[in-house]
Parts: structure tokens; sequence; C-alpha cells
């Protein structure tokens, strides 16, 4: 599969290829190029072309396009959600989740692009004012692995209905659906240059978009050193930045909350997509008084997990990305038990056997008593290990919630009113979910504070970044 840039495939001028690996065979999927700063230059001059043919059509008419594609995304969806399966590794049904979830984001703007914009503000004597937005120009994205279809609906929606042109750079190890979303934007009316693809590894592609003086704003999901490069980057040109660094989310559970709906919350919150997600449970804090039968019974779910290949029937959890994400919990893990600064409960080792010796597999794991220093509460694990921390009491809960240097999500699990008035008031955070983890709808803003990043996707908010206001003051 190839590059697209000015709505044409493009190949390496080099003829430098990087392999898509399935993650759960070690099997070669396809192959993209290993793009260049040349083809960024080339992206950015595209995007640029097409620029103000797309900034003056109007809102409804690019909404109309994104609906269009939403219509096509949801016509294949399962192709879509295979090829997602196959290069990621994510169960089926999780893919098949993302896909419609990427085309609920299109859906989304596309709905509110009927919708007036602008705001006529009355001054009296001195005189009236409108106030427009418009587009920023031509924007760069970079997109992670963990959920590529997904975050770039997030990018994609906001950026284009603004009337930005974009370049987008997926990840090296999960280009593919990217690059057919990509071509479906094109299918559904996009016009030639208004969204760019270029493939490639970060320190090539990734930095030279950064570096680019043609583009005005960047979006970036990734980790937070990656963020903090990107950070530094840009501010030689003071372009827009949205960064979204990852997370270390708490969940608290309070001994008046509905214990089995809980439990299903944490193993749904923690293993899905092999806990590789920014917004997953990558805490857990207990109430004392039920700490004993939650986590019996969170063990007892969790034991009975499928751990397989994701197009297999009866999988519920896949294979980590690569060999060095599954080396990276398996070290996490280890350094836990070698310093004593937690008990694994079940799982906590690389799954072996013959069916799974090419893929990145690791079972689900609980760990329990574990040290608030330990690298499982201090650092984020991207993989699917849980630790779990009995508290005494809800002022506890929320010390151990914020002793952390990440603020993206966190959820109360409880009946109180009054609790979940605290915790909203009380813990650093972007989103606080009550009775519940994880989903991020298209109409609600994302992000987090502190080291989980700057800027929002998503709702309305999202829109807004993706341009700027100008105001038009009439003295009369």
């Amino acid at each position: 599969m190839k590059m697209r840039i000015g709505g044409k495939e493009v190949a390496p001028a080099d003829d430098v290829w990087i392999d898509v690996i399935n993650p759960a065979t070690g099997e070669l999927i396809d192959r993209v190029p290993a793009g260049s700063a040349g083809d960024v230059a080339d992206a950015v001059s595209s995007a640029a072309e097409a620029f103000d043919g797309w900034k003056k059509k109007g809102m409804r008419e690019r909404g109309m396009i994104l609906f269009h594609a939403a219509e096509i995304v949801r016509e294949r969806h399962k192709d879509l959600a295979r090829l997602l399966t196959m290069e990621q590794g994510k169960p089926l049904r999780e893919a098949i989740d993302e896909v419609r979830g990427y085309a609920n984001i299109l859906e989304f703007y596309a709905g509110i692009s009927a919708q007036p914009s602008g705001d006529a503000v009355r001054l009296g004597a001195s005189g009236d004012a409108l106030v427009v937005r418009e587009p920023v120009g031509v924007c760069g994205a970079i997109i992670p692995w963990n959920m590529p279809v997904l975050i770039m609906g997030w990018k994609t929606g906001p950026a284009l209905l603004a009337g930005n042109t974009l370049v987008i750079k997926p990840a090296s190890s999960t280009p593919l659906t990217s690059l057919t979303l990509a071509a479906i934007l094109d299918e559904a009316g996009l016009p030639p240059g208004v969204l760019n693809m270029v493939t490639g590894r970060g320190g090539d592609v990734g930095e030279a978009l950064v570096r680019n003086p043609g583009i005005k704003k960047i979006s970036f999901t990734g980790n937070c050193t990656t963020g903090e490069r990107i950070r530094e980057l840009a501010s030689s040109h003071l372009r827009d930045l949205t960064l979204e660094l990852g997370g270390s989310d708490p969940m608290i559970v309070m001994d008046d909350a509905d214990i089995d709906k809980a439990v299903e919350g944490a193993l749904r919150g923690r293993f899905y997509n092999a806990g590789q997600t920014c917004t997953a449970v990558k805490r857990l804090y207990v109430h004392d008084r039920i700490a004993k039968e939650f986590i019996a019974k969170l063990k007892t779910r969790t034991d009975a997990l499928n751990v397989g290949n994701g197009l297999g029937p009866k999988t519920d959890i896949g294979p980590l990305n690569s060999a060095e994400q599954q080396e990276r919990i398996a070290r996490a893990v280890e350094r836990t038990r070698e310093r004593g600064e937690g008990t694994v409960l079940t799982g906590g080792g690389i799954v072996r056997g013959k069916a799974y010796e090419t893929g990145h597999f690791y079972h689900p794991t609980l760990v329990t008593d574990v040290a608030p220093d330990s690298c499982l509460v201090t650092e984020e694990i991207f993989g699917p290990v849980l630790p779990v921390m009995s508290v005494p009491d809800l002022n506890t809960a929320i010390a151990c919630a914020n002793a952390s240097r990440y603020g993206l999500g966190a959820s109360v699990w409880t009946k109180n009113i009054s609790t979940v008035k605290k915790v909203f008031d009380e813990v650093q955070a972007g989103i606080i979910w009550v009775n519940r983890h994880l989903t991020v709808p298209p109409e609600v803003p994302f992000g987090g504070t502190r080291e989980s990043g700057i800027g929002r996707e998503n709702g309305y908010h999202a829109l807004d970044q993706y341009s700027r206001t100008k105001t038009l003051f009439l003295g009369w």
C-alpha cells in the first residue's frame, strides 16, 4: 500500500519500504513506503495548494463529504475491521466498534455543519462587531498505533470541517486501515490535496512534519517524551498544538458501589485492547470494606478471559502490538516481583505454547498489595496488567488518584451524589466517569491536565481548536 499525496498513491522515491506485520502471527500483511522529508514537503505543498479552494467551500458542503464518507465506512465496516485486527491485533469485535466509532465521529461533525456560526456583538454608540471563525491552514497530525482508526477520526473530522487541509503521519506498525480510510474520503468527494498521508518512521517523517514551516497546527497523540520533543520543535514557528500524551487513569470503587457492575467495569476498562488504551483503568483503588469480595470476583472474571488471535471467535484479548511492547510489560511485572512491591494474584507472564510462539501475547494480570512507588503505579503501563490497592476512605482514594504526573481520566463507582461531587471537584483529570470508564463519545471534549497533554479533541471544542477568530468592527 502506498502513501497518498495530492489525491494520488505515491511510492517511495528510493524504493525503501516498511513491513507491516500481524502481531498475532508474525506474518507479513503488506508494505508501505518509508517516507522522507522530501515526501513531507511535497505533501505540505499539495495541502497548501488545495487550501484556498477547500476553505471557500461552505461548511455544509464540507459536512456532506464527511457524511458520505461515513456511509461508505459503514458499508465496508467488516472489511475495514478485519484489516485493523490484522495490523493492530485487537479482537475483531473491538475493531468493529472502532470502525463504527470513526463513522460516528464523521457523522457528528457532518451533523453540526448546518448550524449557523459566528457572533454579532452590539456595542451601542461604539458600533457593532461580527466575529467569525476561520481555518488555521495546513495542519499536521500524527496518529498512534493503539487506536489508529478512532484517533484518525478525532483529527480529520474537526480539521476538515473547519476548512483546513491535512498532512497525516500514521503509525509505522498500523498504517493500512488509515490509508484505506483516506482513500474512502477521496472517494466521498474530498478534493485532491485536502488530505495527504505520508507513511514512515517518526524520526524521519514525524520530525520533518513538525519542522516544516508550512504547517500551522500540529495534533499529536502518543507518549510524553515525543510530545515534549514536538512542543520544543513547534515553538520555533509559534504554531498551535494539541498534545494527548497518555495517562494513568485511577478507578475508585467505594463501599456503596454495585460490586458486580464495578468488576465488569474494571475488567473492560483495563483489558480492552489488551490494555493498550490511553484512558484505560491503570490504577484501581477499592474501599477496604468490599476489597476482599471485589478482588475475588475480579480474579474469577480475569481468569476466564481468552487470549489469542484477534480474528478468533472466542478471543477476549489479542496480542500486544509489538515484541518491544511485550518485553516492556514483562519487565515491569518482573521488577515488581523482584523488589517485593506487589503480589501477582493471577497472570504475570508471557503466554507460552505452540499457538502463541509467533505472536506478542501476555497473560491478563492482577497485582495486589502494590507499593505506591511501584512502577505499576508511577508509570503508564500500556498492557494487560492491573494494580489493585485497598483504601480506607474517599479522602485517601483521592490523594492516591492525584499522586501521579498524569491527569487524563478517572472514574468513581458509587451511589452517593456527594461522593461524585467531591471526586469531580478534587481529582485532577480532564474527564471523570461515574459508574463507567473508557467511553469517549464524539460529542464531548476529551483531553487531560498536567503531563497528559494540552488542548482538547472531540465536540465543538475541537472545532474551535482548528480555527481562529476574526473580527469585523463596524463603526457607524
